[in-house]
């Protein structure tokens, strides 16, 4: 894991604006209770307090905010003075609408606009007899119809209020109504059909069912009701009227719930392989009307809200439901598009509310904004012959070399689309047969490379949306190039708008802070134990391979997870269930998530960074080790101990490296334990560990002639190779995320320019041969594909083994790690290969080095050496490694 701090640095503000509401103005009004006027006082107080994204006001909205808050004042001082005085209701109306303040309406949907007309063209006028039937319907609360061509006759006096009761009323201004399509929307009441709605800001409120048109009543705060004479619930529209604007829109809380009884009980089992599907934000159409459906789990909620740039980010009129014991709670919005902003507004057990992004949110702000968008894939892939050929092999037994990326300053500037251009033609050209992008996940803050997530399922608004980034993974497919990501399911970080205490209660993260607090990066961890928990980052792994059609998750941190005492002193953590010390919720999870993986997408890799020697790391997760563990699953693992011990044998003078020599030799005691790959990954070349070039000794020659020779070296070993960017051309300073690899090096112009191509070229070389050599991957794992010919010779710093392919083809690789050139040196040989000759030299002249070379044919001598019945001689170069097959 990372040495860098890794503190998030977004955050949010928490003014809210505010707007007074219509006093009540169609009837005499009695004076309000002392309760009423708690409650609305109580409503103003939570509205002014609570949390707002970062998003500023345009100044028209500035202006309405502030003219709404100065109206409200003269609004209630002249309703107070009304309240004792008899008037028509008419005229009461009429001055009510000129007074009462309201916000602009929020930026309309097409389908929004379509409809939207001036109600006072079409309102019923005070001089028919119908408009007077009205008016005094509305003094009870019923809404009589429009006079008009088949219009009913007058409806018999109500049996039922339409209005709100008191109870309801509080719960929604407080936002801690678990149901409001119970309460909200139309209803069949004795008497007819009751319209209630709750639109903040609004001025009037008109129901338009075909020739109907009902201007429900005011009641203030919000609400608008009406009841109307009908024998069932007529399809409906509402025109909502705002200072300046009307709004003509579905009914929020006319329909269905749009998730089912499945997808709850697997969410409640921890078990809904799709999760992204259900949750969060989708663009849809739901009973023949095109909205978006959000959905979120927030169990310990007392009320949830969706607050965006739909609602001027004020979610008090539009309250979700919850669905039942699931901890889900969902509303479909109708108008709401692609493109729109939000966030969910919840809350919290206390009372007191918070602004969250959604934890499913596919797509975000550009930090350091935070909000999710709504969003939708138009992507068109162009990648089948690539997905049907990469399950032909595993990856164990395939040829699989990793350029390592880090996205963003691999080409500072350059956005997805831009990287789809250059990226797969740079590492077609090296002959790379995969890419492995550090994090791509959005999170807040650039210095932490993408291991601080906060947003696990939307691909970082930094470099473009979700579909650039598809085109980027098409174009690297296209290309012939496997695509690895940097997945990061061990921490997450505590920024108040993101996953921490989500819903006012530990929810992501264990309960238990010996649990929860990660003690190295101060961020949080998982909570695995949780079945709801578990499905989050299971089926977020999952979508990153079938919606993204990613080839391999390299999981960070894996030591991490895995055991309890982690970077913890004596005190500061609590054995398991057995007394020990592996986490064994974290266990269960890596093993469902990795056979999950498994069963839904074939050819998909999964590779762990795991730096201690935990049993069986690549074992299936059905066989039990010595340990009484299964396997965690994993197709790959990094093999930190080979690169820790390497790169230390290399960082000495050659003169003090027979001291070291077992460095080198070392990683054959346990080459077969798992399946590994050698990673000189970014974790090597920063904060002071100099880049690989600089940590080799002697002079700028010597320099890049060690260099050469360990990634001869490293190729040849067992096991697949990872390099980071940079070191293919032998970058002399240390890689900043900041400022990206030093491409100047491989300018014409520059003087040194041909020193760093030749390193280059050695990469491409060793590339092309090893693609084409089966000897040097197909047997990665199986001891049959690796003999020692000489593994002991300290004092010459040299080492000779050999590598076979199923069918037995050998290649034999010679590394000379001093600074001299041994001339006829001998080395043991197989009898049954009549010759050899020279395929690859980390010293000839291109390359940089001195063209020390084998050019003859090489014949096996009858004189037996290194245990073998034959031998041969060699011409060693200095500081290089040779590898040569049968003539």
């Amino acid at each position: 894991m990372k040495a860098v701090a890794r503190k998030a640095a977004a955050g949010e503000g928490t003014a809210k604006k505010t707007a007074a509401k219509k006093s009540p103005a169609k009837k005499v009004v009695a004076a309000k209770t002392p309760a009423e006027k708690a409650i609305a006082k109580k409503a103003v107080a939570k509205k002014a307090a609570a949390e707002e994204p970062v998003v500023e006001q345009t100044p028209v909205q500035e202006a309405v905010a502030a003219k709404a808050v100065t109206k409200k004042a003269a609004t209630k001082k002249a309703t107070t003075a009304g309240k004792t005085a008899a008037a028509p209701a008419t005229a009461k109306k009429a001055s009510a609408k000129k007074a009462a303040p309201a916000k602009t309406a929020a930026k309309k949907t097409p389908a929004r606009k379509a409809a939207t007309k001036k109600v006072a063209s079409e309102a019923v006028t005070a001089d028919t007899p119908a408009a007077e039937d009205a008016v005094a319907a509305s003094a009870s609360h019923e809404v009589a119809p429009a006079a008009g061509a088949g219009s009913p006759s007058p409806a018999p006096p109500p049996q039922a209020s339409a209005a709100l009761d008191a109870g309801d009323r509080e719960r929604l201004l407080a936002g801690t109504h678990h149901d409001p399509h119970t309460v909200l929307g139309a209803h069949l009441v004795p008497g007819g059909v009751a319209f209630r709605v709750f639109r903040p800001y609004a001025l009037a409120v008109t129901v338009v069912a075909g020739e109907l048109r009902a201007e429900l009543h005011d009641d203030g705060d919000g609400f608008f009701s009406g009841l109307v004479a009908r024998a069932e619930v007529p399809a409906y529209r509402l025109q909502v009227t705002y200072e300046g604007a009307v709004q003509d829109t579905e009914d929020a809380y006319g329909f269905l719930p749009t998730l089912g009884e499945l997808d709850l009980h697997l969410i409640g089992e921890g078990r809904h392989e799709q999760l992204w599907t259900v949750l969060g934000a989708h663009p849809m159409t739901h009973q023949g009307v095109a909205g978006t459906r959000f959905s979120v789990w927030a169990p310990n909620a007392r009320g949830v809200h969706v607050a965006g740039t739909f609602n001027f980010w004020d979610g008090t009129g539009h309250p979700m439901r919850s669905l039942g014991s699931s901890g889900v709670w969902e509303l479909f919005l109708p108008g709401v598009g692609e493109g729109e902003l939000y966030k969910f507004q919840i809350t919290r057990p206390d009372g007191s509310k918070t602004l969250r992004a959604d934890p499913l949110a596919r797509r975000t702000e550009t930090p350091p904004n935070t909000s999710s968008v709504v969003t939708a894939s138009h992507h068109e892939w162009q990648d089948e012959e690539w997905l049907s050929r990469r399950a032909e092999l595993p990856a164990h037994q395939a040829p699989f070399s990793v350029y390592e990326v880090h996205l963003p300053s691999w080409r500072p500037g350059l956005t997805y689309r831009q990287l789809a251009e250059q990226l797969p033609a740079y590492v077609k050209d090296l002959g790379f047969t995969h890419v492995e992008l550090m994090p791509v996940a959005e999170h807040p803050f650039g210095g932490s490379w993408g291991y601080q997530v906060t947003g696990f399922y939307a691909p970082t608004a930094r470099l473009g949306t979700p579909d650039d980034f598809r085109y980027l993974v098409d174009a690297l497919h296209q290309a012939g190039i496997g695509v690895l990501m940097d997945w990061v399911p061990a921490h997450f970080p505590r920024d108040d708008w993101a996953l921490a205490e989500f819903d006012g209660r530990p929810l992501y993260e264990h309960e238990d802070p010996l649990r929860s607090a990660h003690p190295d990066w101060g961020t949080l961890e998982f909570d695995y134990g949780r079945r709801e928990v578990r499905n989050f980052l299971v089926a977020n792994a999952v979508y990153w391979c079938e919606e993204f059609h990613i080839d391999g998750l390299r999981v960070d941190a894996v030591a991490s997870m895995l055991y309890l005492d982690y970077s913890r002193e004596p005190g500061q953590w609590v054995p398991n269930e057995h007394g020990g010390r592996e986490n064994l919720d974290a266990v269960a999870f890596l093993q469902e998530m990795n056979a999950t993986v498994y069963r839904r997408v074939p050819g998909v890799v999964t590779i762990a960074e795991e730096s201690t020697a935990w049993d069986g790391v690549t074992r299936a997760t059905h066989h039990r080790g010595p340990g009484g563990f299964g396997g965690l699953g994993f197709g790959l693992k990094w093999n930190m101990g080979w690169m820790h011990d390497s790169l230390d044998y290399m960082s000495h003078e050659p003169v003090y490296r027979k001291y070291h020599h077992n460095e080198m030799t070392f990683s054959m005691v346990y080459a077969y334990s798992e399946n590994y790959v050698l990673p000189i990954s970014h974790d090597e070349v920063v904060h002071g560990k100099r880049s690989l070039v600089s940590k080799m000794p002697g002079d700028w020659w010597q320099q890049r002639a060690n260099l050469r020779a360990y990634l001869g070296f490293m190729w040849a070993h067992p096991g697949k190779q990872l390099l980071f960017m940079g070191q293919e051309f032998a970058q002399g300073a240390e890689w900043s995320e900041a400022r990206g690899p030093d491409w100047w090096l491989l300018d014409p112009g520059y003087g040194a320019q041909a020193d760093h191509r030749g390193v280059q070229d050695l990469v491409r070389d060793l590339n092309t041969v090893y693609r084409h050599t089966p000897a040097l991957w197909q047997q990665d794992i199986d001891p049959a594909g690796f003999e020692w010919i000489v593994g002991d010779a300290a004092e010459d710093n040299v080492f000779a083994f050999l590598r076979f392919a199923a069918d037995g083809s050998p290649l034999l690789a010679v590394s000379n790690l001093s600074p001299v050139v041994r001339q006829d040196y001998r080395l043991g040989a197989p009898d049954d290969v009549p010759a050899w000759h020279e395929y690859l030299n980390t010293d000839i002249g291109k390359y940089g080095g001195g063209d020390v070379t084998n050019a003859d044919v090489i014949k096996p001598e009858p004189q037996g050496w290194h245990g073998r019945p034959a031998s041969i001689r060699l011409t060693l170069p200095p500081l290089a490694t040779i590898w040569l097959r049968p003539a």
